[in-house]
């Protein structure tokens, strides 16, 4: 049940706006009816069609379709090699699985601060937490803006690390001019309905390494392969195929990569759009002191999936989760991205303790993620800005 509205008056919103929303049009629709009436409905040569616009968009020598965004990191850590006893540095403020794709493999996950400015992990500290045992970098474009890529390009190349960018925000993003995805040895991307585009769900890798690739494309099928090249006796016959590793099945099907392929069509619209969004709340918040807006470095034009406010929490008479509750009783769809890891049980058990990233954890306790989609038009926008004032004027000192 929804909680009143301030002061027990109309809501800004009748009907609950969310956070995020695909967009699905008729392109979208007659290519899914198109698989479903073919021949493949997985397996098929939709997967080799959105591989390829993959690779033409960002510019990489490869592209891997799998099942979702976690088969696609956990794919990253088997392809770098990472087993017992090896080190994967990541940040915190990101979803869980860019840290447990290190324990899927036997690895340690080991969190690095941010920079209390951008929210993307901060290199120095990257450095500061590299041991002898340390393997892997799993960096998260977080919100979509790229991380510091040369500038950690330059640590995994100094200490022989395998830089692999979590780029599930980023899509269309670029970096010094160049896209995500060509730039770190792997680049994972999800396709999940709220992303800038969807498959329904999804994901992939990028990657510019041949022996990665082959790696990539094994785990995705059990590392079962028909390739001669690939295992190491003749084959006996047409039927004749090896498990040369362990894998998984953790296939795509046609018919998400055939709507994968038509949003791929309109992800410069998507684009353009979202950073329309992006800088009418910028506009809008930067006049607001209990407010502050994500800082963006000037090497990032960024396309944001996440919009993300952080409450200056000194200047109100509440916490967090008044002002978080106070709009959603106004009809707006907030959430927070994201808890911290190491906050969650499972990581707590792991001997993961409280108070090793800072800046995190103060982020944290301030930042609410506020409406941000395609499809949200400036009436909608205007709305949601409203409500934030009217939420902000209420509990101000």
């Amino acid at each position: 049940m929804r909680k009143l509205a301030i002061n027990g008056g109309k809501p800004v919103f009748e009907k609950k706006i969310g956070y995020g929303h695909q967009y699905i049009d008729d392109a979208d629709i007659q290519a899914v009816v198109d698989v479903l009436k073919s021949d493949y409905l997985t397996c098929g040569p939709k997967i080799d069609k959105a591989e390829a616009k993959l690779c033409e968009i960002t510019g990489a020598k490869h592209a891997v379709l799998i099942a979702n965004g976690t088969a696609a990191l956990h794919a990253t850590t088997f392809a770098a090699g990472i087993g017992p006893g090896d080190e994967v540095i990541t940040t915190p403020i990101t979803f869980a699985a860019s840290a447990n794709c290190a324990l899927y493999c036997g690895g340690k996950p080991v969190f690095a601060d941010i920079n209390p400015e951008t929210y993307n992990i901060d290199p120095a500290d990257i450095e500061r937490k590299i041991t002898e045992k340390t393997k892997a970098v799993v960096a998260v474009d977080f919100t979509g803006q790229a991380v510091e890529i040369d500038r950690i390009r330059a640590i995994c190349d100094k200490h022989n690390l395998i830089f692999i960018e979590d780029a599930a925000h980023s899509l269309g993003t670029k970096y010094n001019g160049n896209p995500v995805g060509s730039l770190a040895d792997m680049t994972e991307f999800s396709f999940h309905p709220v992303k800038t585009c969807t498959a329904g769900e999804g994901g992939a890798i990028t990657t510019n390494d041949d022996e990665l690739y082959k790696k990539l494309i094994l785990f995705r099928t059990h590392c079962i392969t028909r390739v001669q090249d690939w295992m190491d006796k003749p084959s006996e016959g047409g039927w004749y195929y090896q498990q040369v590793d362990l894998g998984y099945n953790y296939r795509i099907t046609d018919v998400q990569a055939a709507l994968l392929s038509s949003q791929l069509d309109k992800l410069n619209l998507f684009a353009a759009r979202r950073k329309e969004l992006v800088k009418r709340y910028d506009d809008a918040f930067n006049t607001m002191p209990e407010i502050t807006v994500q800082k963006e470095i000037p090497e990032s034009d960024t396309v944001r999936h996440l919009y993300i406010i952080q409450l200056n929490t000194e200047m109100l008479k509440c916490g967090r989760k008044e002002v978080f509750d106070a709009l959603q009783a106004e009809g707006v769809g907030v959430n927070v991205h994201y808890i911290p890891v190491y906050y969650f049980p499972h990581y707590q058990k792991l001997g993961y303790k409280i108070g090793s990233c800072p800046n995190a954890e103060r982020l944290y306790e301030r930042i609410i993620s506020i409406p941000l989609f395609y499809s949200m038009t400036n009436g909608d926008q205007d709305k949601v800005i409203e409500a934030v004032r009217k939420v902000i004027d209420y509990y101000r000192k």
